[in-house]
């Protein structure tokens, strides 16, 4: 199980939203690449990125943030980045500059097209992020709630051959409410890709409940306010996945 800690990035700060709400943010350091750096030094194997001004913005903002946490970490761990990435051309000066993984969202809803062309061209590369209220997927920065199935989207983005899928339950992100354990688990069980989930990890409990449906496909979970504020440990989060899971995930 993979406890990926998320460093969401607002004007070069990293920040926590609640609920996406770029209005209600909490900054929680002055330096992303310092912020790596504690990561990882915690157990981290994997950085979860998100230009939030990108995402709002639709093209990249905060690419001197991102380029100096690559500088810091990136030959350690991989690092994967959403927000805002809407063209191939982005795409590419991402994974030439040090990122594994490109998150694609809000691009692959309303454009599914370019994911189509993105997984042709950077095959292994690319992540969708399916962001949903009660099983309905929302894009524009969770601003628009569109019609579409989760489940539905998701079996035909890994078509298309999308690495992964990380699942966020809006209702519960930035929230500490616990995570939605069984929408996660539908969702895997309807894939044969990864799922990793997102929204509303408070406590060592989620991890331990993840643990539980890791063989149903749940490959990791993303760590957001839980870790900042202090509920959760990553280190000893990280330890106990271990211990359940018979050792460490790649």
């Amino acid at each position: 199980m993979l406890l990926i800690p998320a460093i969401d990035l607002k004007d070069g700060r990293c920040v926590r939203l609640q609920q996406g709400d770029m209005n209600v943010s909490t900054t929680f350091g002055e330096d992303p690449a310092a912020m790596a750096r504690r990561w990882v030094d915690a157990g981290a194997r994997r950085l979860h990125l998100v230009d939030l001004n990108g995402a709002f913005a639709g093209k990249p903002v905060n690419e001197p943030a991102i380029k100096a946490i690559l500088k810091e970490v990136g030959e350690e761990i991989p690092v994967q980045l959403g927000g805002g990435i809407r063209d191939l051309d982005t795409i590419e000066r991402y994974l030439d500059g040090g990122l594994s993984y490109i998150i694609i969202g809000t691009a692959a809803v309303k454009n599914p097209g370019f994911l189509r062309d993105a997984c042709t061209a950077f095959g292994g590369h690319i992540i969708v992020g399916l962001d949903a209220k009660d099983g309905k997927v929302a894009t524009d920065g969770w601003s628009k709630l569109t019609g579409h199935e989760v489940v539905d989207l998701a079996k035909k983005f890994e078509d298309y051959g999308v690495e992964a899928v990380i699942y966020t339950d809006i209702g519960r992100d930035g929230m500490l409410t616990g995570i939605n354990i069984e929408a996660t688990v539908k969702l895997a069980q309807a894939l044969t890709i990864p799922v990793i989930a997102s929204g509303g990890l408070s406590n060592l409990a989620d991890i331990e409940a993840l643990c539980a449906v890791e063989s149903e496909g749940v490959q990791g979970v993303i760590c957001g306010r839980a870790i900042y504020t202090g509920a959760l440990d990553l280190a000893v989060a990280q330890q106990r996945a271990d211990a359940l899971n018979g050792g460490p995930t790649a």
